[in-house]
């Protein structure tokens, strides 16, 4: 069995009993729901659940929606690509959010913070990225725009949370793979990129690296047999001869 989409190991038990009841529909909970996202981002644990709650919430009650809380929201799906979790979000965001606008924001966005719909869509164009498996230009655009730097700063460990799940995906359907071309998909070389390779059990041999056997990425054989029994046989064969009315 699967693990149930509204699962999170380890969601406090407050968290819980809101999710659980009517409270999950009461405003004043927001502030309850603020504090655990930027738990998740503290702590590298992530509960979609509990996030699409608090953005029904703010879709419900637009006064009460905080842009640095969304983009925070939207950053930490990202990092469990390619899960459709980024998708959910961007369901329960206001309309004028989600098309390109010069305009600014029509919630309160912290001291600083880039406008949220300019900060959706660049969060998007990453997410298209990495749904597509084009890494390289992944990097290639987060690293070329200084405003990414501040959408992430408040989830720990993001970069290494997405090299991980290119790892994954790597791991899925590979069996060996250029170690450059891993390097740029993972955007790190050297000995840094040496020790990411031990620690996750890739061996690097000479320009290659290979990709431990796993039941994702061993091709196997598939058998398929049909029990026909004959008198099923034998009308088919029947009717090839039967002259039509």
């Amino acid at each position: 069995m699967g693990i149930p989409f509204d699962y999170a190991q380890d969601r406090p038990e407050n968290i819980e009993a809101i999710l659980n009841g009517l409270d999950r529909y009461n405003p004043e909970t927001t502030k309850i729901f603020e504090e655990y996202v930027l738990h998740q981002c503290e702590n590298k644990t992530y509960d979609c659940y509990a996030n699409l709650a608090l953005l029904k919430l703010y879709q419900f009650n637009p006064p009460l929606a905080r842009d640095e809380t969304i983009t925070n929201i939207l950053v930490k799906s990202l990092t469990v690509f390619p899960s459709p979790d980024f998708s959910l979000c961007l369901s329960l965001l206001p309309p004028h959010v989600l098309q390109k606008s010069t305009s600014t924001s029509h919630s309160n966005p912290a001291a600083g913070d880039a406008p949220l719909t300019e900060a959706v869509q660049k969060l998007n164009s990453l997410n298209n990225l990495l749904a597509s498996g084009d890494y390289t230009s992944f990097w290639n655009t987060y690293d070329g725009d200084d405003l990414f730097a501040d959408l992430v700063a408040d989830v720990a460990g993001f970069e290494d949370m997405i090299r991980l799940r290119i790892i994954l995906a790597v791991s899925q359907a590979w069996r060996d793979i250029s170690l450059e071309t891993l390097e740029e998909w993972l955007n790190v070389d050297g000995k840094d990129f040496e020790h990411l390779m031990g620690v996750v059990g890739f061996k690097v041999e000479g320009e290659t690296v290979k990709v431990p056997l796993n039941k994702e990425n061993e091709a196997k054989g598939t058998v398929i047999r049909e029990n026909v029994k004959f008198d099923q046989f034998n009308r088919v064969i029947r009717r090839a001869f039967e002259q039509p009315a």
